[in-house]
This record gives C-alpha cells, sequence and structure tokens, in this order.
C-alpha cells in the first residue's frame, strides 16, 4: 500500500521537431557532461529540500533541526529548483545520449512537480482524507536510529522541535482557509481522530519510543537510563502537547470551516491546478472529458465480462443483487485480521512461485505481509505498498484489517498481486537495484506507470493460474472495474460537476467493493485530485505495447523478455515507456527477419 507531469512527451516531441547540425563526439560529452552535473546537483538539492529533516539534522547532536519550511525558506527552494529546470531545458536533448535522454524526462518530472507544488500553493494544504503532516512527523520513530550518545541528543532535538515544525503547518493551514485553498469538510469528518492515536498515557508506547529498542545495544546502562528517563519525559509533554494543539486546530477551527465544494476545479486556479494535476499523474497529454469517455467505455467492456460470471455461477437476480450477495454471504468474509493477513500472506507465496514463469530478471530484496498501521486504518485503503527503507530493509504489502467484515476474500487475490508480486514490490525493487544509473532513477515514482504496472500485474494473474474460482475472477473484474471508474468519477467531479452522492452510486453500483470502501475510496480521489486516473491509463498503454510486440514477433514473441524490457529502466513517463519499448520491438523485429 507510498510521487506527476506530462514532461515525458513533450521532452520527447521537442526531441523530434529540434533540427541541428551533426554533433562532434567531444561536444556531444560535453553535454552528456553539463547535463549530468546540473541533474546531479538539482537532485541533491531535491533532497535535501523535501525531506522530513534538515540536511545535517543526522549529526549535528542538540542541534538537530527539522526542515526549514517557512516562507523564506520555501520561496528560496522554489527560485532554485526553476534556475535548475531552465539550466536542464537548454540543453539540447539531442546532444544527450539515450541513457541520458531518459535521465533527462526523470529529473525534469521531479523538478516540475516540485515547481508546480509550489505554484499552485499546495503547501497550505498538506493533507489529504488519509494523511496529513501528523503523520509524516511520526516517521521520526522509524527513521531515527540511536547507536551513540550524539544519536540520542539528536534525536531528542528532534522531538522538540516537532511543535514548532506543525505550528508553522498550521499557520499554512490558516493561510489555506483564508485563500480558499483547503480540503472539503465531508472529507474529514474523522480526520481529527487520527491525530489523538499517536497520543499515548504510557511514552514507551508511542510511535516515537520505538529508537530505543536499538539504543540498548549501543549505549552504556547508565547512558540507556539516562536517555530513557529524558525520552519518556519529551514524549509525555513535548510531542504530546504539540499533537494535541494540533488536533484542537483541525478539530474546533479548521474542519468547522473547511470548504463545502469538492471539486478540485472550485479551488483558486482551480482548473490550471486540476489540469496540472491530471497530466502530473498520467503523464498523458488528455483533457478531463477525453478521459471520462475512456472511463464509460471501459466500464461497458468489463460490465459485460461480469455479467457473464454471474450467469456462469448460475445465480438468478439482477446485477445489483449479485453485489449485495457478495458484500454480505458471511462465506466472502474472515472472521479476524490474523486470519485475513494468513490469507493474503498464502496468496503472495503463492505469486512468488510463479515469478520465473513471466520473468527472467527478479529482485533481490524480499518483502513482507503486516497489516495497515491502526492509527491510519479507518481512512485508509485496502492495501498498499510500503518500500524499503534502505539496503537492509524489506518491502512491506500492508493489508487493511480494519472492518475485516468490509474485506472480502474475493478481492484478495488482486490485491495481493498489485500490492506484492509481481506487482508494486516487484517493480520497485528492481528499480532500487539498478545499477550505473542516478539516484533519481531509482527512487522516483511515477504514478502512471507504478499504478499502471500494478493494474497490469492483476492482469497477469490469469496467465500465471489464479482466479480460478470464479468468485474471485469476479472480484479481479471489480478491480479493473474499479479502476475504469475512477477515469469517471474522478473526473465527474473534479471537472465535470458530479456531487459526492453521484460519484458513491456510480461506483457502488458498478463494482462489489464493500460500502465502507467505496466511501473511503471516493473521498481519497476529492482529497487526491488526478491520482487515481493514472492506474487504468497505465495500464491500457502497457496493454497496448504487449498487443504490438505480439504482433511484430508472432512466435518468436517471449512473454519474459517483453516484462523485462518494460521494467529495466525503472519508473519512467509513459511517452519514455513507449519510446523504449518501441525501440526494442523494432530491435527484436529486425533480427527474425
Amino acid at each position: 500500500m507510498r510521487l506527476l507531469m506530462l514532461l515525458g512527451a513533450a521532452m520527447l516531441l521537442s526531441a523530434c521537431q529540434t533540427t541541428s547540425a551533426p554533433e562532434s563526439p567531444r561536444s556531444s560529452i560535453s553535454a552528456d557532461q553539463k547535463f549530468t552535473e546540473i541533474a546531479d546537483e538539482a537532485w541533491q538539492f531535491n533532497q535535501r529540500q523535501s525531506g522530513l529533516l534538515a540536511p545535517d539534522a543526522r549529526s549535528a547532536g542538540a542541534d538537530a533541526r527539522l526542515a526549514d519550511i517557512r516562507p523564506d525558506a520555501l520561496a528560496a527552494a522554489h527560485e532554485q529548483r526553476v534556475a535548475f529546470y531552465q539550466s536542464i531545458t537548454a540543453i539540447d536533448p539531442e546532444r544527450l545520449s539515450e541513457e541520458n535522454q531518459i535521465n533527462r524526462d526523470m529529473i525534469l518530472y521531479a523538478l516540475r512537480n516540485q515547481i508546480s507544488r509550489y505554484e499552485f500553493n499546495m503547501h497550505l494544504m498538506p493533507l489529504t482524507n488519509e494523511t496529513g503532516p501528523h503523520n509524516s512527523i511520526a516517521r521520526l520513530g522509524d527513521m531515527m536510529r540511536i547507536q551513540s550518545t550524539e544519536d540520542a541528543d539528536a534525536y531528542l532535538a528532534l522531538l522538540r522541535d516537532i511543535p514548532t515544525w506543525l505550528g508553522q503547518q498550521t499557520a499554512y493551514m490558516r493561510q489555506g482557509m483564508a485563500s480558499g485553498m483547503m480540503q472539503p469538510q465531508v472529507v474529514l469528518t474523522r480526520f481529527a481522530d487520527g491525530i489523538q492515536a499517536y497520543v499515548t498515557m504510557d511514552p514507551t508506547e508511542s510511535v516515537f519510543y520505538r529508537p530505543m529498542a536499538q539504543a540498548s545495544r549501543h549505549l552504556s546502562e547508565e547512558e540507556f537510563a539516562a536517555l530513557e528517563v529524558e525520552l519518556q519525559t519529551v514524549i509525555a509533554t513535548v510531542v504530546n502537547s504539540a499533537f494535541m494543539d494540533f488536533y484542537d486546530f483541525l478539530n474546533d477551527e479548521y474542519i468547522p470551516n473547511a470548504r463545502t465544494e469538492i471539486a478540485a476545479h472550485q479551488l483558486p486556479n482551480g482548473e490550471a491546478f486540476y489540469a496540472n494535476r491530471v497530466k502530473h499523474y498520467t503523464t498523458l497529454d488528455l483533457t478531463p472529458e477525453e478521459i471520462h469517455q475512456i472511463g464509460l467505455e471501459q466500464v461497458a467492456i468489463i460490465r459485460a465480462e461480469m455479467e457473464t460470471i454471474i450467469e456462469e455461477v448460475g445465480f438468478e437476480g439482477s446485477f445489483a443483487e449479485f453485489i449485495h450477495f457478495l458484500r454480505t454471504d458471511p462465506q466472502f468474509y474472515t472472521d479476524s485480521p490474523e486470519q485475513l493477513l494468513k490469507e493474503a500472506a498464502w496468496i503472495a507465496k503463492q505469486a512468488d512461485a510463479a515469478l520465473p514463469s513471466l520473468f527472467y530478471h527478479m529482485p533481490r530484496t524480499p518483502y513482507g505481509v503486516a497489516p495497515v498501521p491502526a492509527e491510519i486504518a479507518p481512512n485508509y485503503t485496502q492495501g498498499r505498498y510500503v518500500s524499503p527503507r534502505g539496503d537492509d530493509t524489506p518491502g512491506y504489502y500492508w493489508v487493511n484489517t480494519y472492518a475485516v467484515e468490509t474485506r472480502p476474500l474475493y478481492e484478495l487475490e488482486a490485491l495481493t498481486l498489485h500490492e506484492g508480486v509481481p506487482g508494486h514490490h516487484f517493480q520497485i525493487a528492481l528499480a532500487m537495484e539498478m545499477e550505473n544509473v542516478p539516484a533519481y532513477r531509482q527512487s522516483t515514482y511515477i504514478s502512471a506507470f507504478g499504478e499502471g504496472w500494478g493494474l497490469y500485474a492483476e492482469y497477469l494473474g490469469l496467465e500465471a493460474g489464479f482466479y480460478q474460482d470464479p468468485y474471485s475472477n469476479f472480484g479481479r473484474l471489480t478491480y479493473a472495474m474499479w479502476r475504469a471508474a475512477r477515469l469517471v468519477v474522478d473526473t465527474g467531479m473534479h471537472a465535470m460537476g458530479w456531487s459526492r452522492d453521484e460519484a458513491v452510486e456510480f461506483l457502488g453500483s458498478n463494482t462489489a467493493l464493500s460500502l465502507h470502501n467505496v466511501n473511503t475510496e471516493i473521498d481519497r480521489y476529492i482529497s487526491w485530485p488526478g491520482q487515481a486516473l493514472s492506474y487504468k491509463l497505465g495500464l491500457l498503454t502497457i496493454q497496448e505495447l504487449r498487443a504490438e510486440a505480439e504482433a511484430a514477433h508472432g512466435s518468436h514473441f517471449d512473454v519474459r523478455e517483453f516484462h523485462d524490457q518494460v521494467l529495466r529502466n525503472g519508473s519512467v513517463p509513459l511517452a519514455t515507456l513507449e519510446q523504449q519499448v518501441r525501440a526494442y520491438i523494432d530491435r527484436k523485429a529486425q533480427e527474425i527477419r
């Protein structure tokens, strides 16, 4: 279950339209060197400015600070990103190597998103229906490692800086209230409750106490005892008070005064904002109206397949009655969170065994199966993939075990293939393990590619022998319908005047998602404009490329080779993917002849 703008297509088009005299090897090398220097510097700057910690926070001891998010700091960072962007776009892409052309697409994508976020004042609305600043700052407990007294001093200093940092976020949100840049009230009804989940009466149960588990192995008994007293005191006073202040602000001030409209186009400069988010998340040059129509067409195609399965199982009744049967019959649900996790883990191991038939190149990094943390589970989606934090950590497929009576088993195969393997873990781990590429190639996540691949992974389950039970196959189609319906409801709500009730009705009447999931998903789309569009459009691109490869290669088509080609460059804009895969298709077609 955790980065999107059409720069790839624009840059490739620019490359095709540009004409210049042939360059000498020396000038070509010079262009590559110049690009590499600027791109590396831009990425390092972006990493320093975009993180939760100040650049030297891990080594600054008692002087450690959280990231500087004051208005002048944000303005200066924006100005520097614009300068990097302009310097890179001034370099003729035709003078770059093929690898650096891909690198160029990637670094420009990352920079453009940060520039856009500032230009559209997204820092004034730093939350969705699922997460907010409090969730971000709670990651400190997992990020920091205490292996010395200096580490301990740095961690304590960071915790003491939380009131200032959350206070700055509160100030931005007040600006958002004044300007109209804020989330709708309807998606925030239970949001404040999630903040209280981080406030514990016993400091040792706090997420901020977690670094103590390994601190005991590195500190003397005297140092550990002194740290324990001080850490518990800081958690009980400074941290808890900061979280409660943020809770009071949201509960008493922000949520009661939140806007009543749900559409992104009703935000300040809203039409341009939504268009920007659509391009960012899809990396395609499509209008909301065009995407809406694609969604309606896909919904009709998938609905026909679902009707076929209803006939296959011999159900006598309407489509709506069959959906009600799936949502209410106990045979499709577990009795406990533990059983749901076991079912997911069993499917995950079956998926692991199917990988050699689908891929030549597989990741080294393992993954685990774990529940969505309790403090965020009520408003969270069904599952998500959490990337490894470093070389010594696995990835995790999170399964939402909150309200297990709303988590149907017939959807679990599709969910597991999407979030685990051959979906997100497989693709992200391979990207992180790429060699001889810049760091931004390994860590940038482009939703259209990544979510498109995740949805394609669900489809691959058919080839790998999953969905033998017709109800499970219906669950696969429910997920496919879910992603098609997203194209309709996201554009419907944000650009075409749909109400929340209309969106809930459309998603609920066309899928077998539980009504709890339907409502949390619609709130997610309201609070995260455009992101939901990436899944189906990414899938359609990958499926189109596969059809082209099958037609060009005939009996020589190798699905494992094709998959390796799709994944070999990491997460890239769809235009870049199309260029790279079509070049492979042409090369192999020439070899076959």
